[in-house]
């Protein structure tokens, strides 16, 4: 047995979680889950099948939440490997050089029992035929390249819309810098790109991250805000995403903080507190009560550790009300069987019926 898939063996959730368990696994979130459109297995007929989505895209979300270990549940699982464009690929791949081949990647997802694999244009084409219809292929269409001097953090499309359907995809997804000054641009060339796949059929996923150095001040770094977090997502949905990527938030307050935009104190008394589970709550509250899916992201591999933070993750997007986790590097960066243990991992979290809804 693999050394991550041994651990996950002898060690139950509570164990992996440590002296954060009895808060983490038992706590009562302060806005009520019966308020929430909650994941199922009828999420497609309960909450997508009333919008105007084309009956192709409903086909293509069933087809999601039908794939991989998680089939039937609801919940997704997603390996994103998309890193080697902005971490550049020595940085993401040479602590496993198998991952310089795409093969490896979809691979990589197909024996983790990932619902999906999320990769480049050329990640995906190159290996399209023999895959696609293996596994729910995502195309990533937009990519912030820092390879150019001096470097100039942006979100450039690298292929559209109709290539990932010509190879097959089910979905497309995208990233927009909320905050940014690139921002309104991005916003104007994704919103029209979604539109165009949700006319092919296929669902849309929106990497909703904040940047602006305005959003870090002298005493804390509020790019994992809840409120702010929150507010991207909800600006996300508004562009028709039908599913939401976003960090786990990690603090809360920025609004008044940076001391910009409009808020309510409301928020930070009646429907937040400091728990991460409220935080992650509020997020799910941005994607329209859930009726668009938060899947939060696995964040960066920082090695012993890595099999504890995912639990860990994957424990409060549960219990918050999110639809699963989109995690990439901290299995890919290590041996297969080691990664599909570690995607497993997480997965079993959404299959344990005692990790109840908070």
């Amino acid at each position: 047995m693999n050394p991550v898939a041994e651990m996950t063996k002898k060690n139950s959730v509570a164990e992996l979680l440590g002296k954060d368990a009895e808060t983490l696994l038992t706590y009562k979130a302060k806005v009520p889950a019966g308020r929430l459109h909650l994941p199922g297995p009828d999420h497609v007929d309960r909450v997508w099948a009333s919008s105007d989505r084309k009956p192709a895209v409903l086909r293509n979300l069933q087809n999601l939440i039908m794939s991989g270990r998680l089939a039937g549940t609801g919940y997704v699982s997603i390996l994103p490997v998309d890193q080697g464009i902005e971490h550049s690929a020595g940085a993401s791949f040479a602590p496993n050089p198998d991952y310089f081949d795409p093969e490896n990647i979809v691979k990589l997802a197909v024996e983790g029992g990932c619902n999906a694999v999320a990769s480049t244009y050329g990640v995906l084409g190159a290996v399209a035929r023999k895959y696609a219809h293996k596994i729910p292929f995502l195309l990533k269409l937009n990519h912030n390249e820092l390879m150019s001097l001096p470097q100039a953090p942006d979100q450039t499309m690298f292929t559209n819309v109709k290539q990932a359907f010509d190879m097959g995809c089910t979905s497309v997804g995208a990233t927009i810098y909320w905050g940014s000054v690139e921002s309104r641009r991005q916003l104007q060339e994704i919103s029209a790109a979604f539109a165009q796949a949700h006319e092919l059929g296929m669902f849309t996923v929106l990497w909703c991250y904040v940047r602006n150095n305005a959003f870090k001040t002298a005493e804390k770094d509020y790019h994992l805000s809840a409120d702010i977090t929150g507010q991207a997502n909800h600006l996300g949905v508004t562009i028709e995403a039908d599913i939401i990527k976003q960090k786990l938030p990690e603090n809360n307050g920025g609004y008044t903080a940076v001391k910009f935009g409009k808020t309510s104190p409301k928020v930070y008394t009646d429907l937040t507190t400091d728990h991460p589970i409220d935080l992650c709550r509020y997020q799910v509250m941005n994607c329209y009560m859930g009726r668009a899916g938060l899947i939060n992201s696995g964040g960066e591999s920082k090695g012993a550790s890595d099999l504890a933070d995912a639990v860990r993750t994957a424990v409060i997007n549960k219990r918050a009300g999110g639809m699963g986790l989109i995690s990439g590097r901290k299995a890919f960066q290590r041996p297969l069987k080691d990664g599909v243990g570690l995607l497993n991992a997480i997965q079993d979290v959404y299959l344990d019926k005692s990790v109840t809804i908070a």
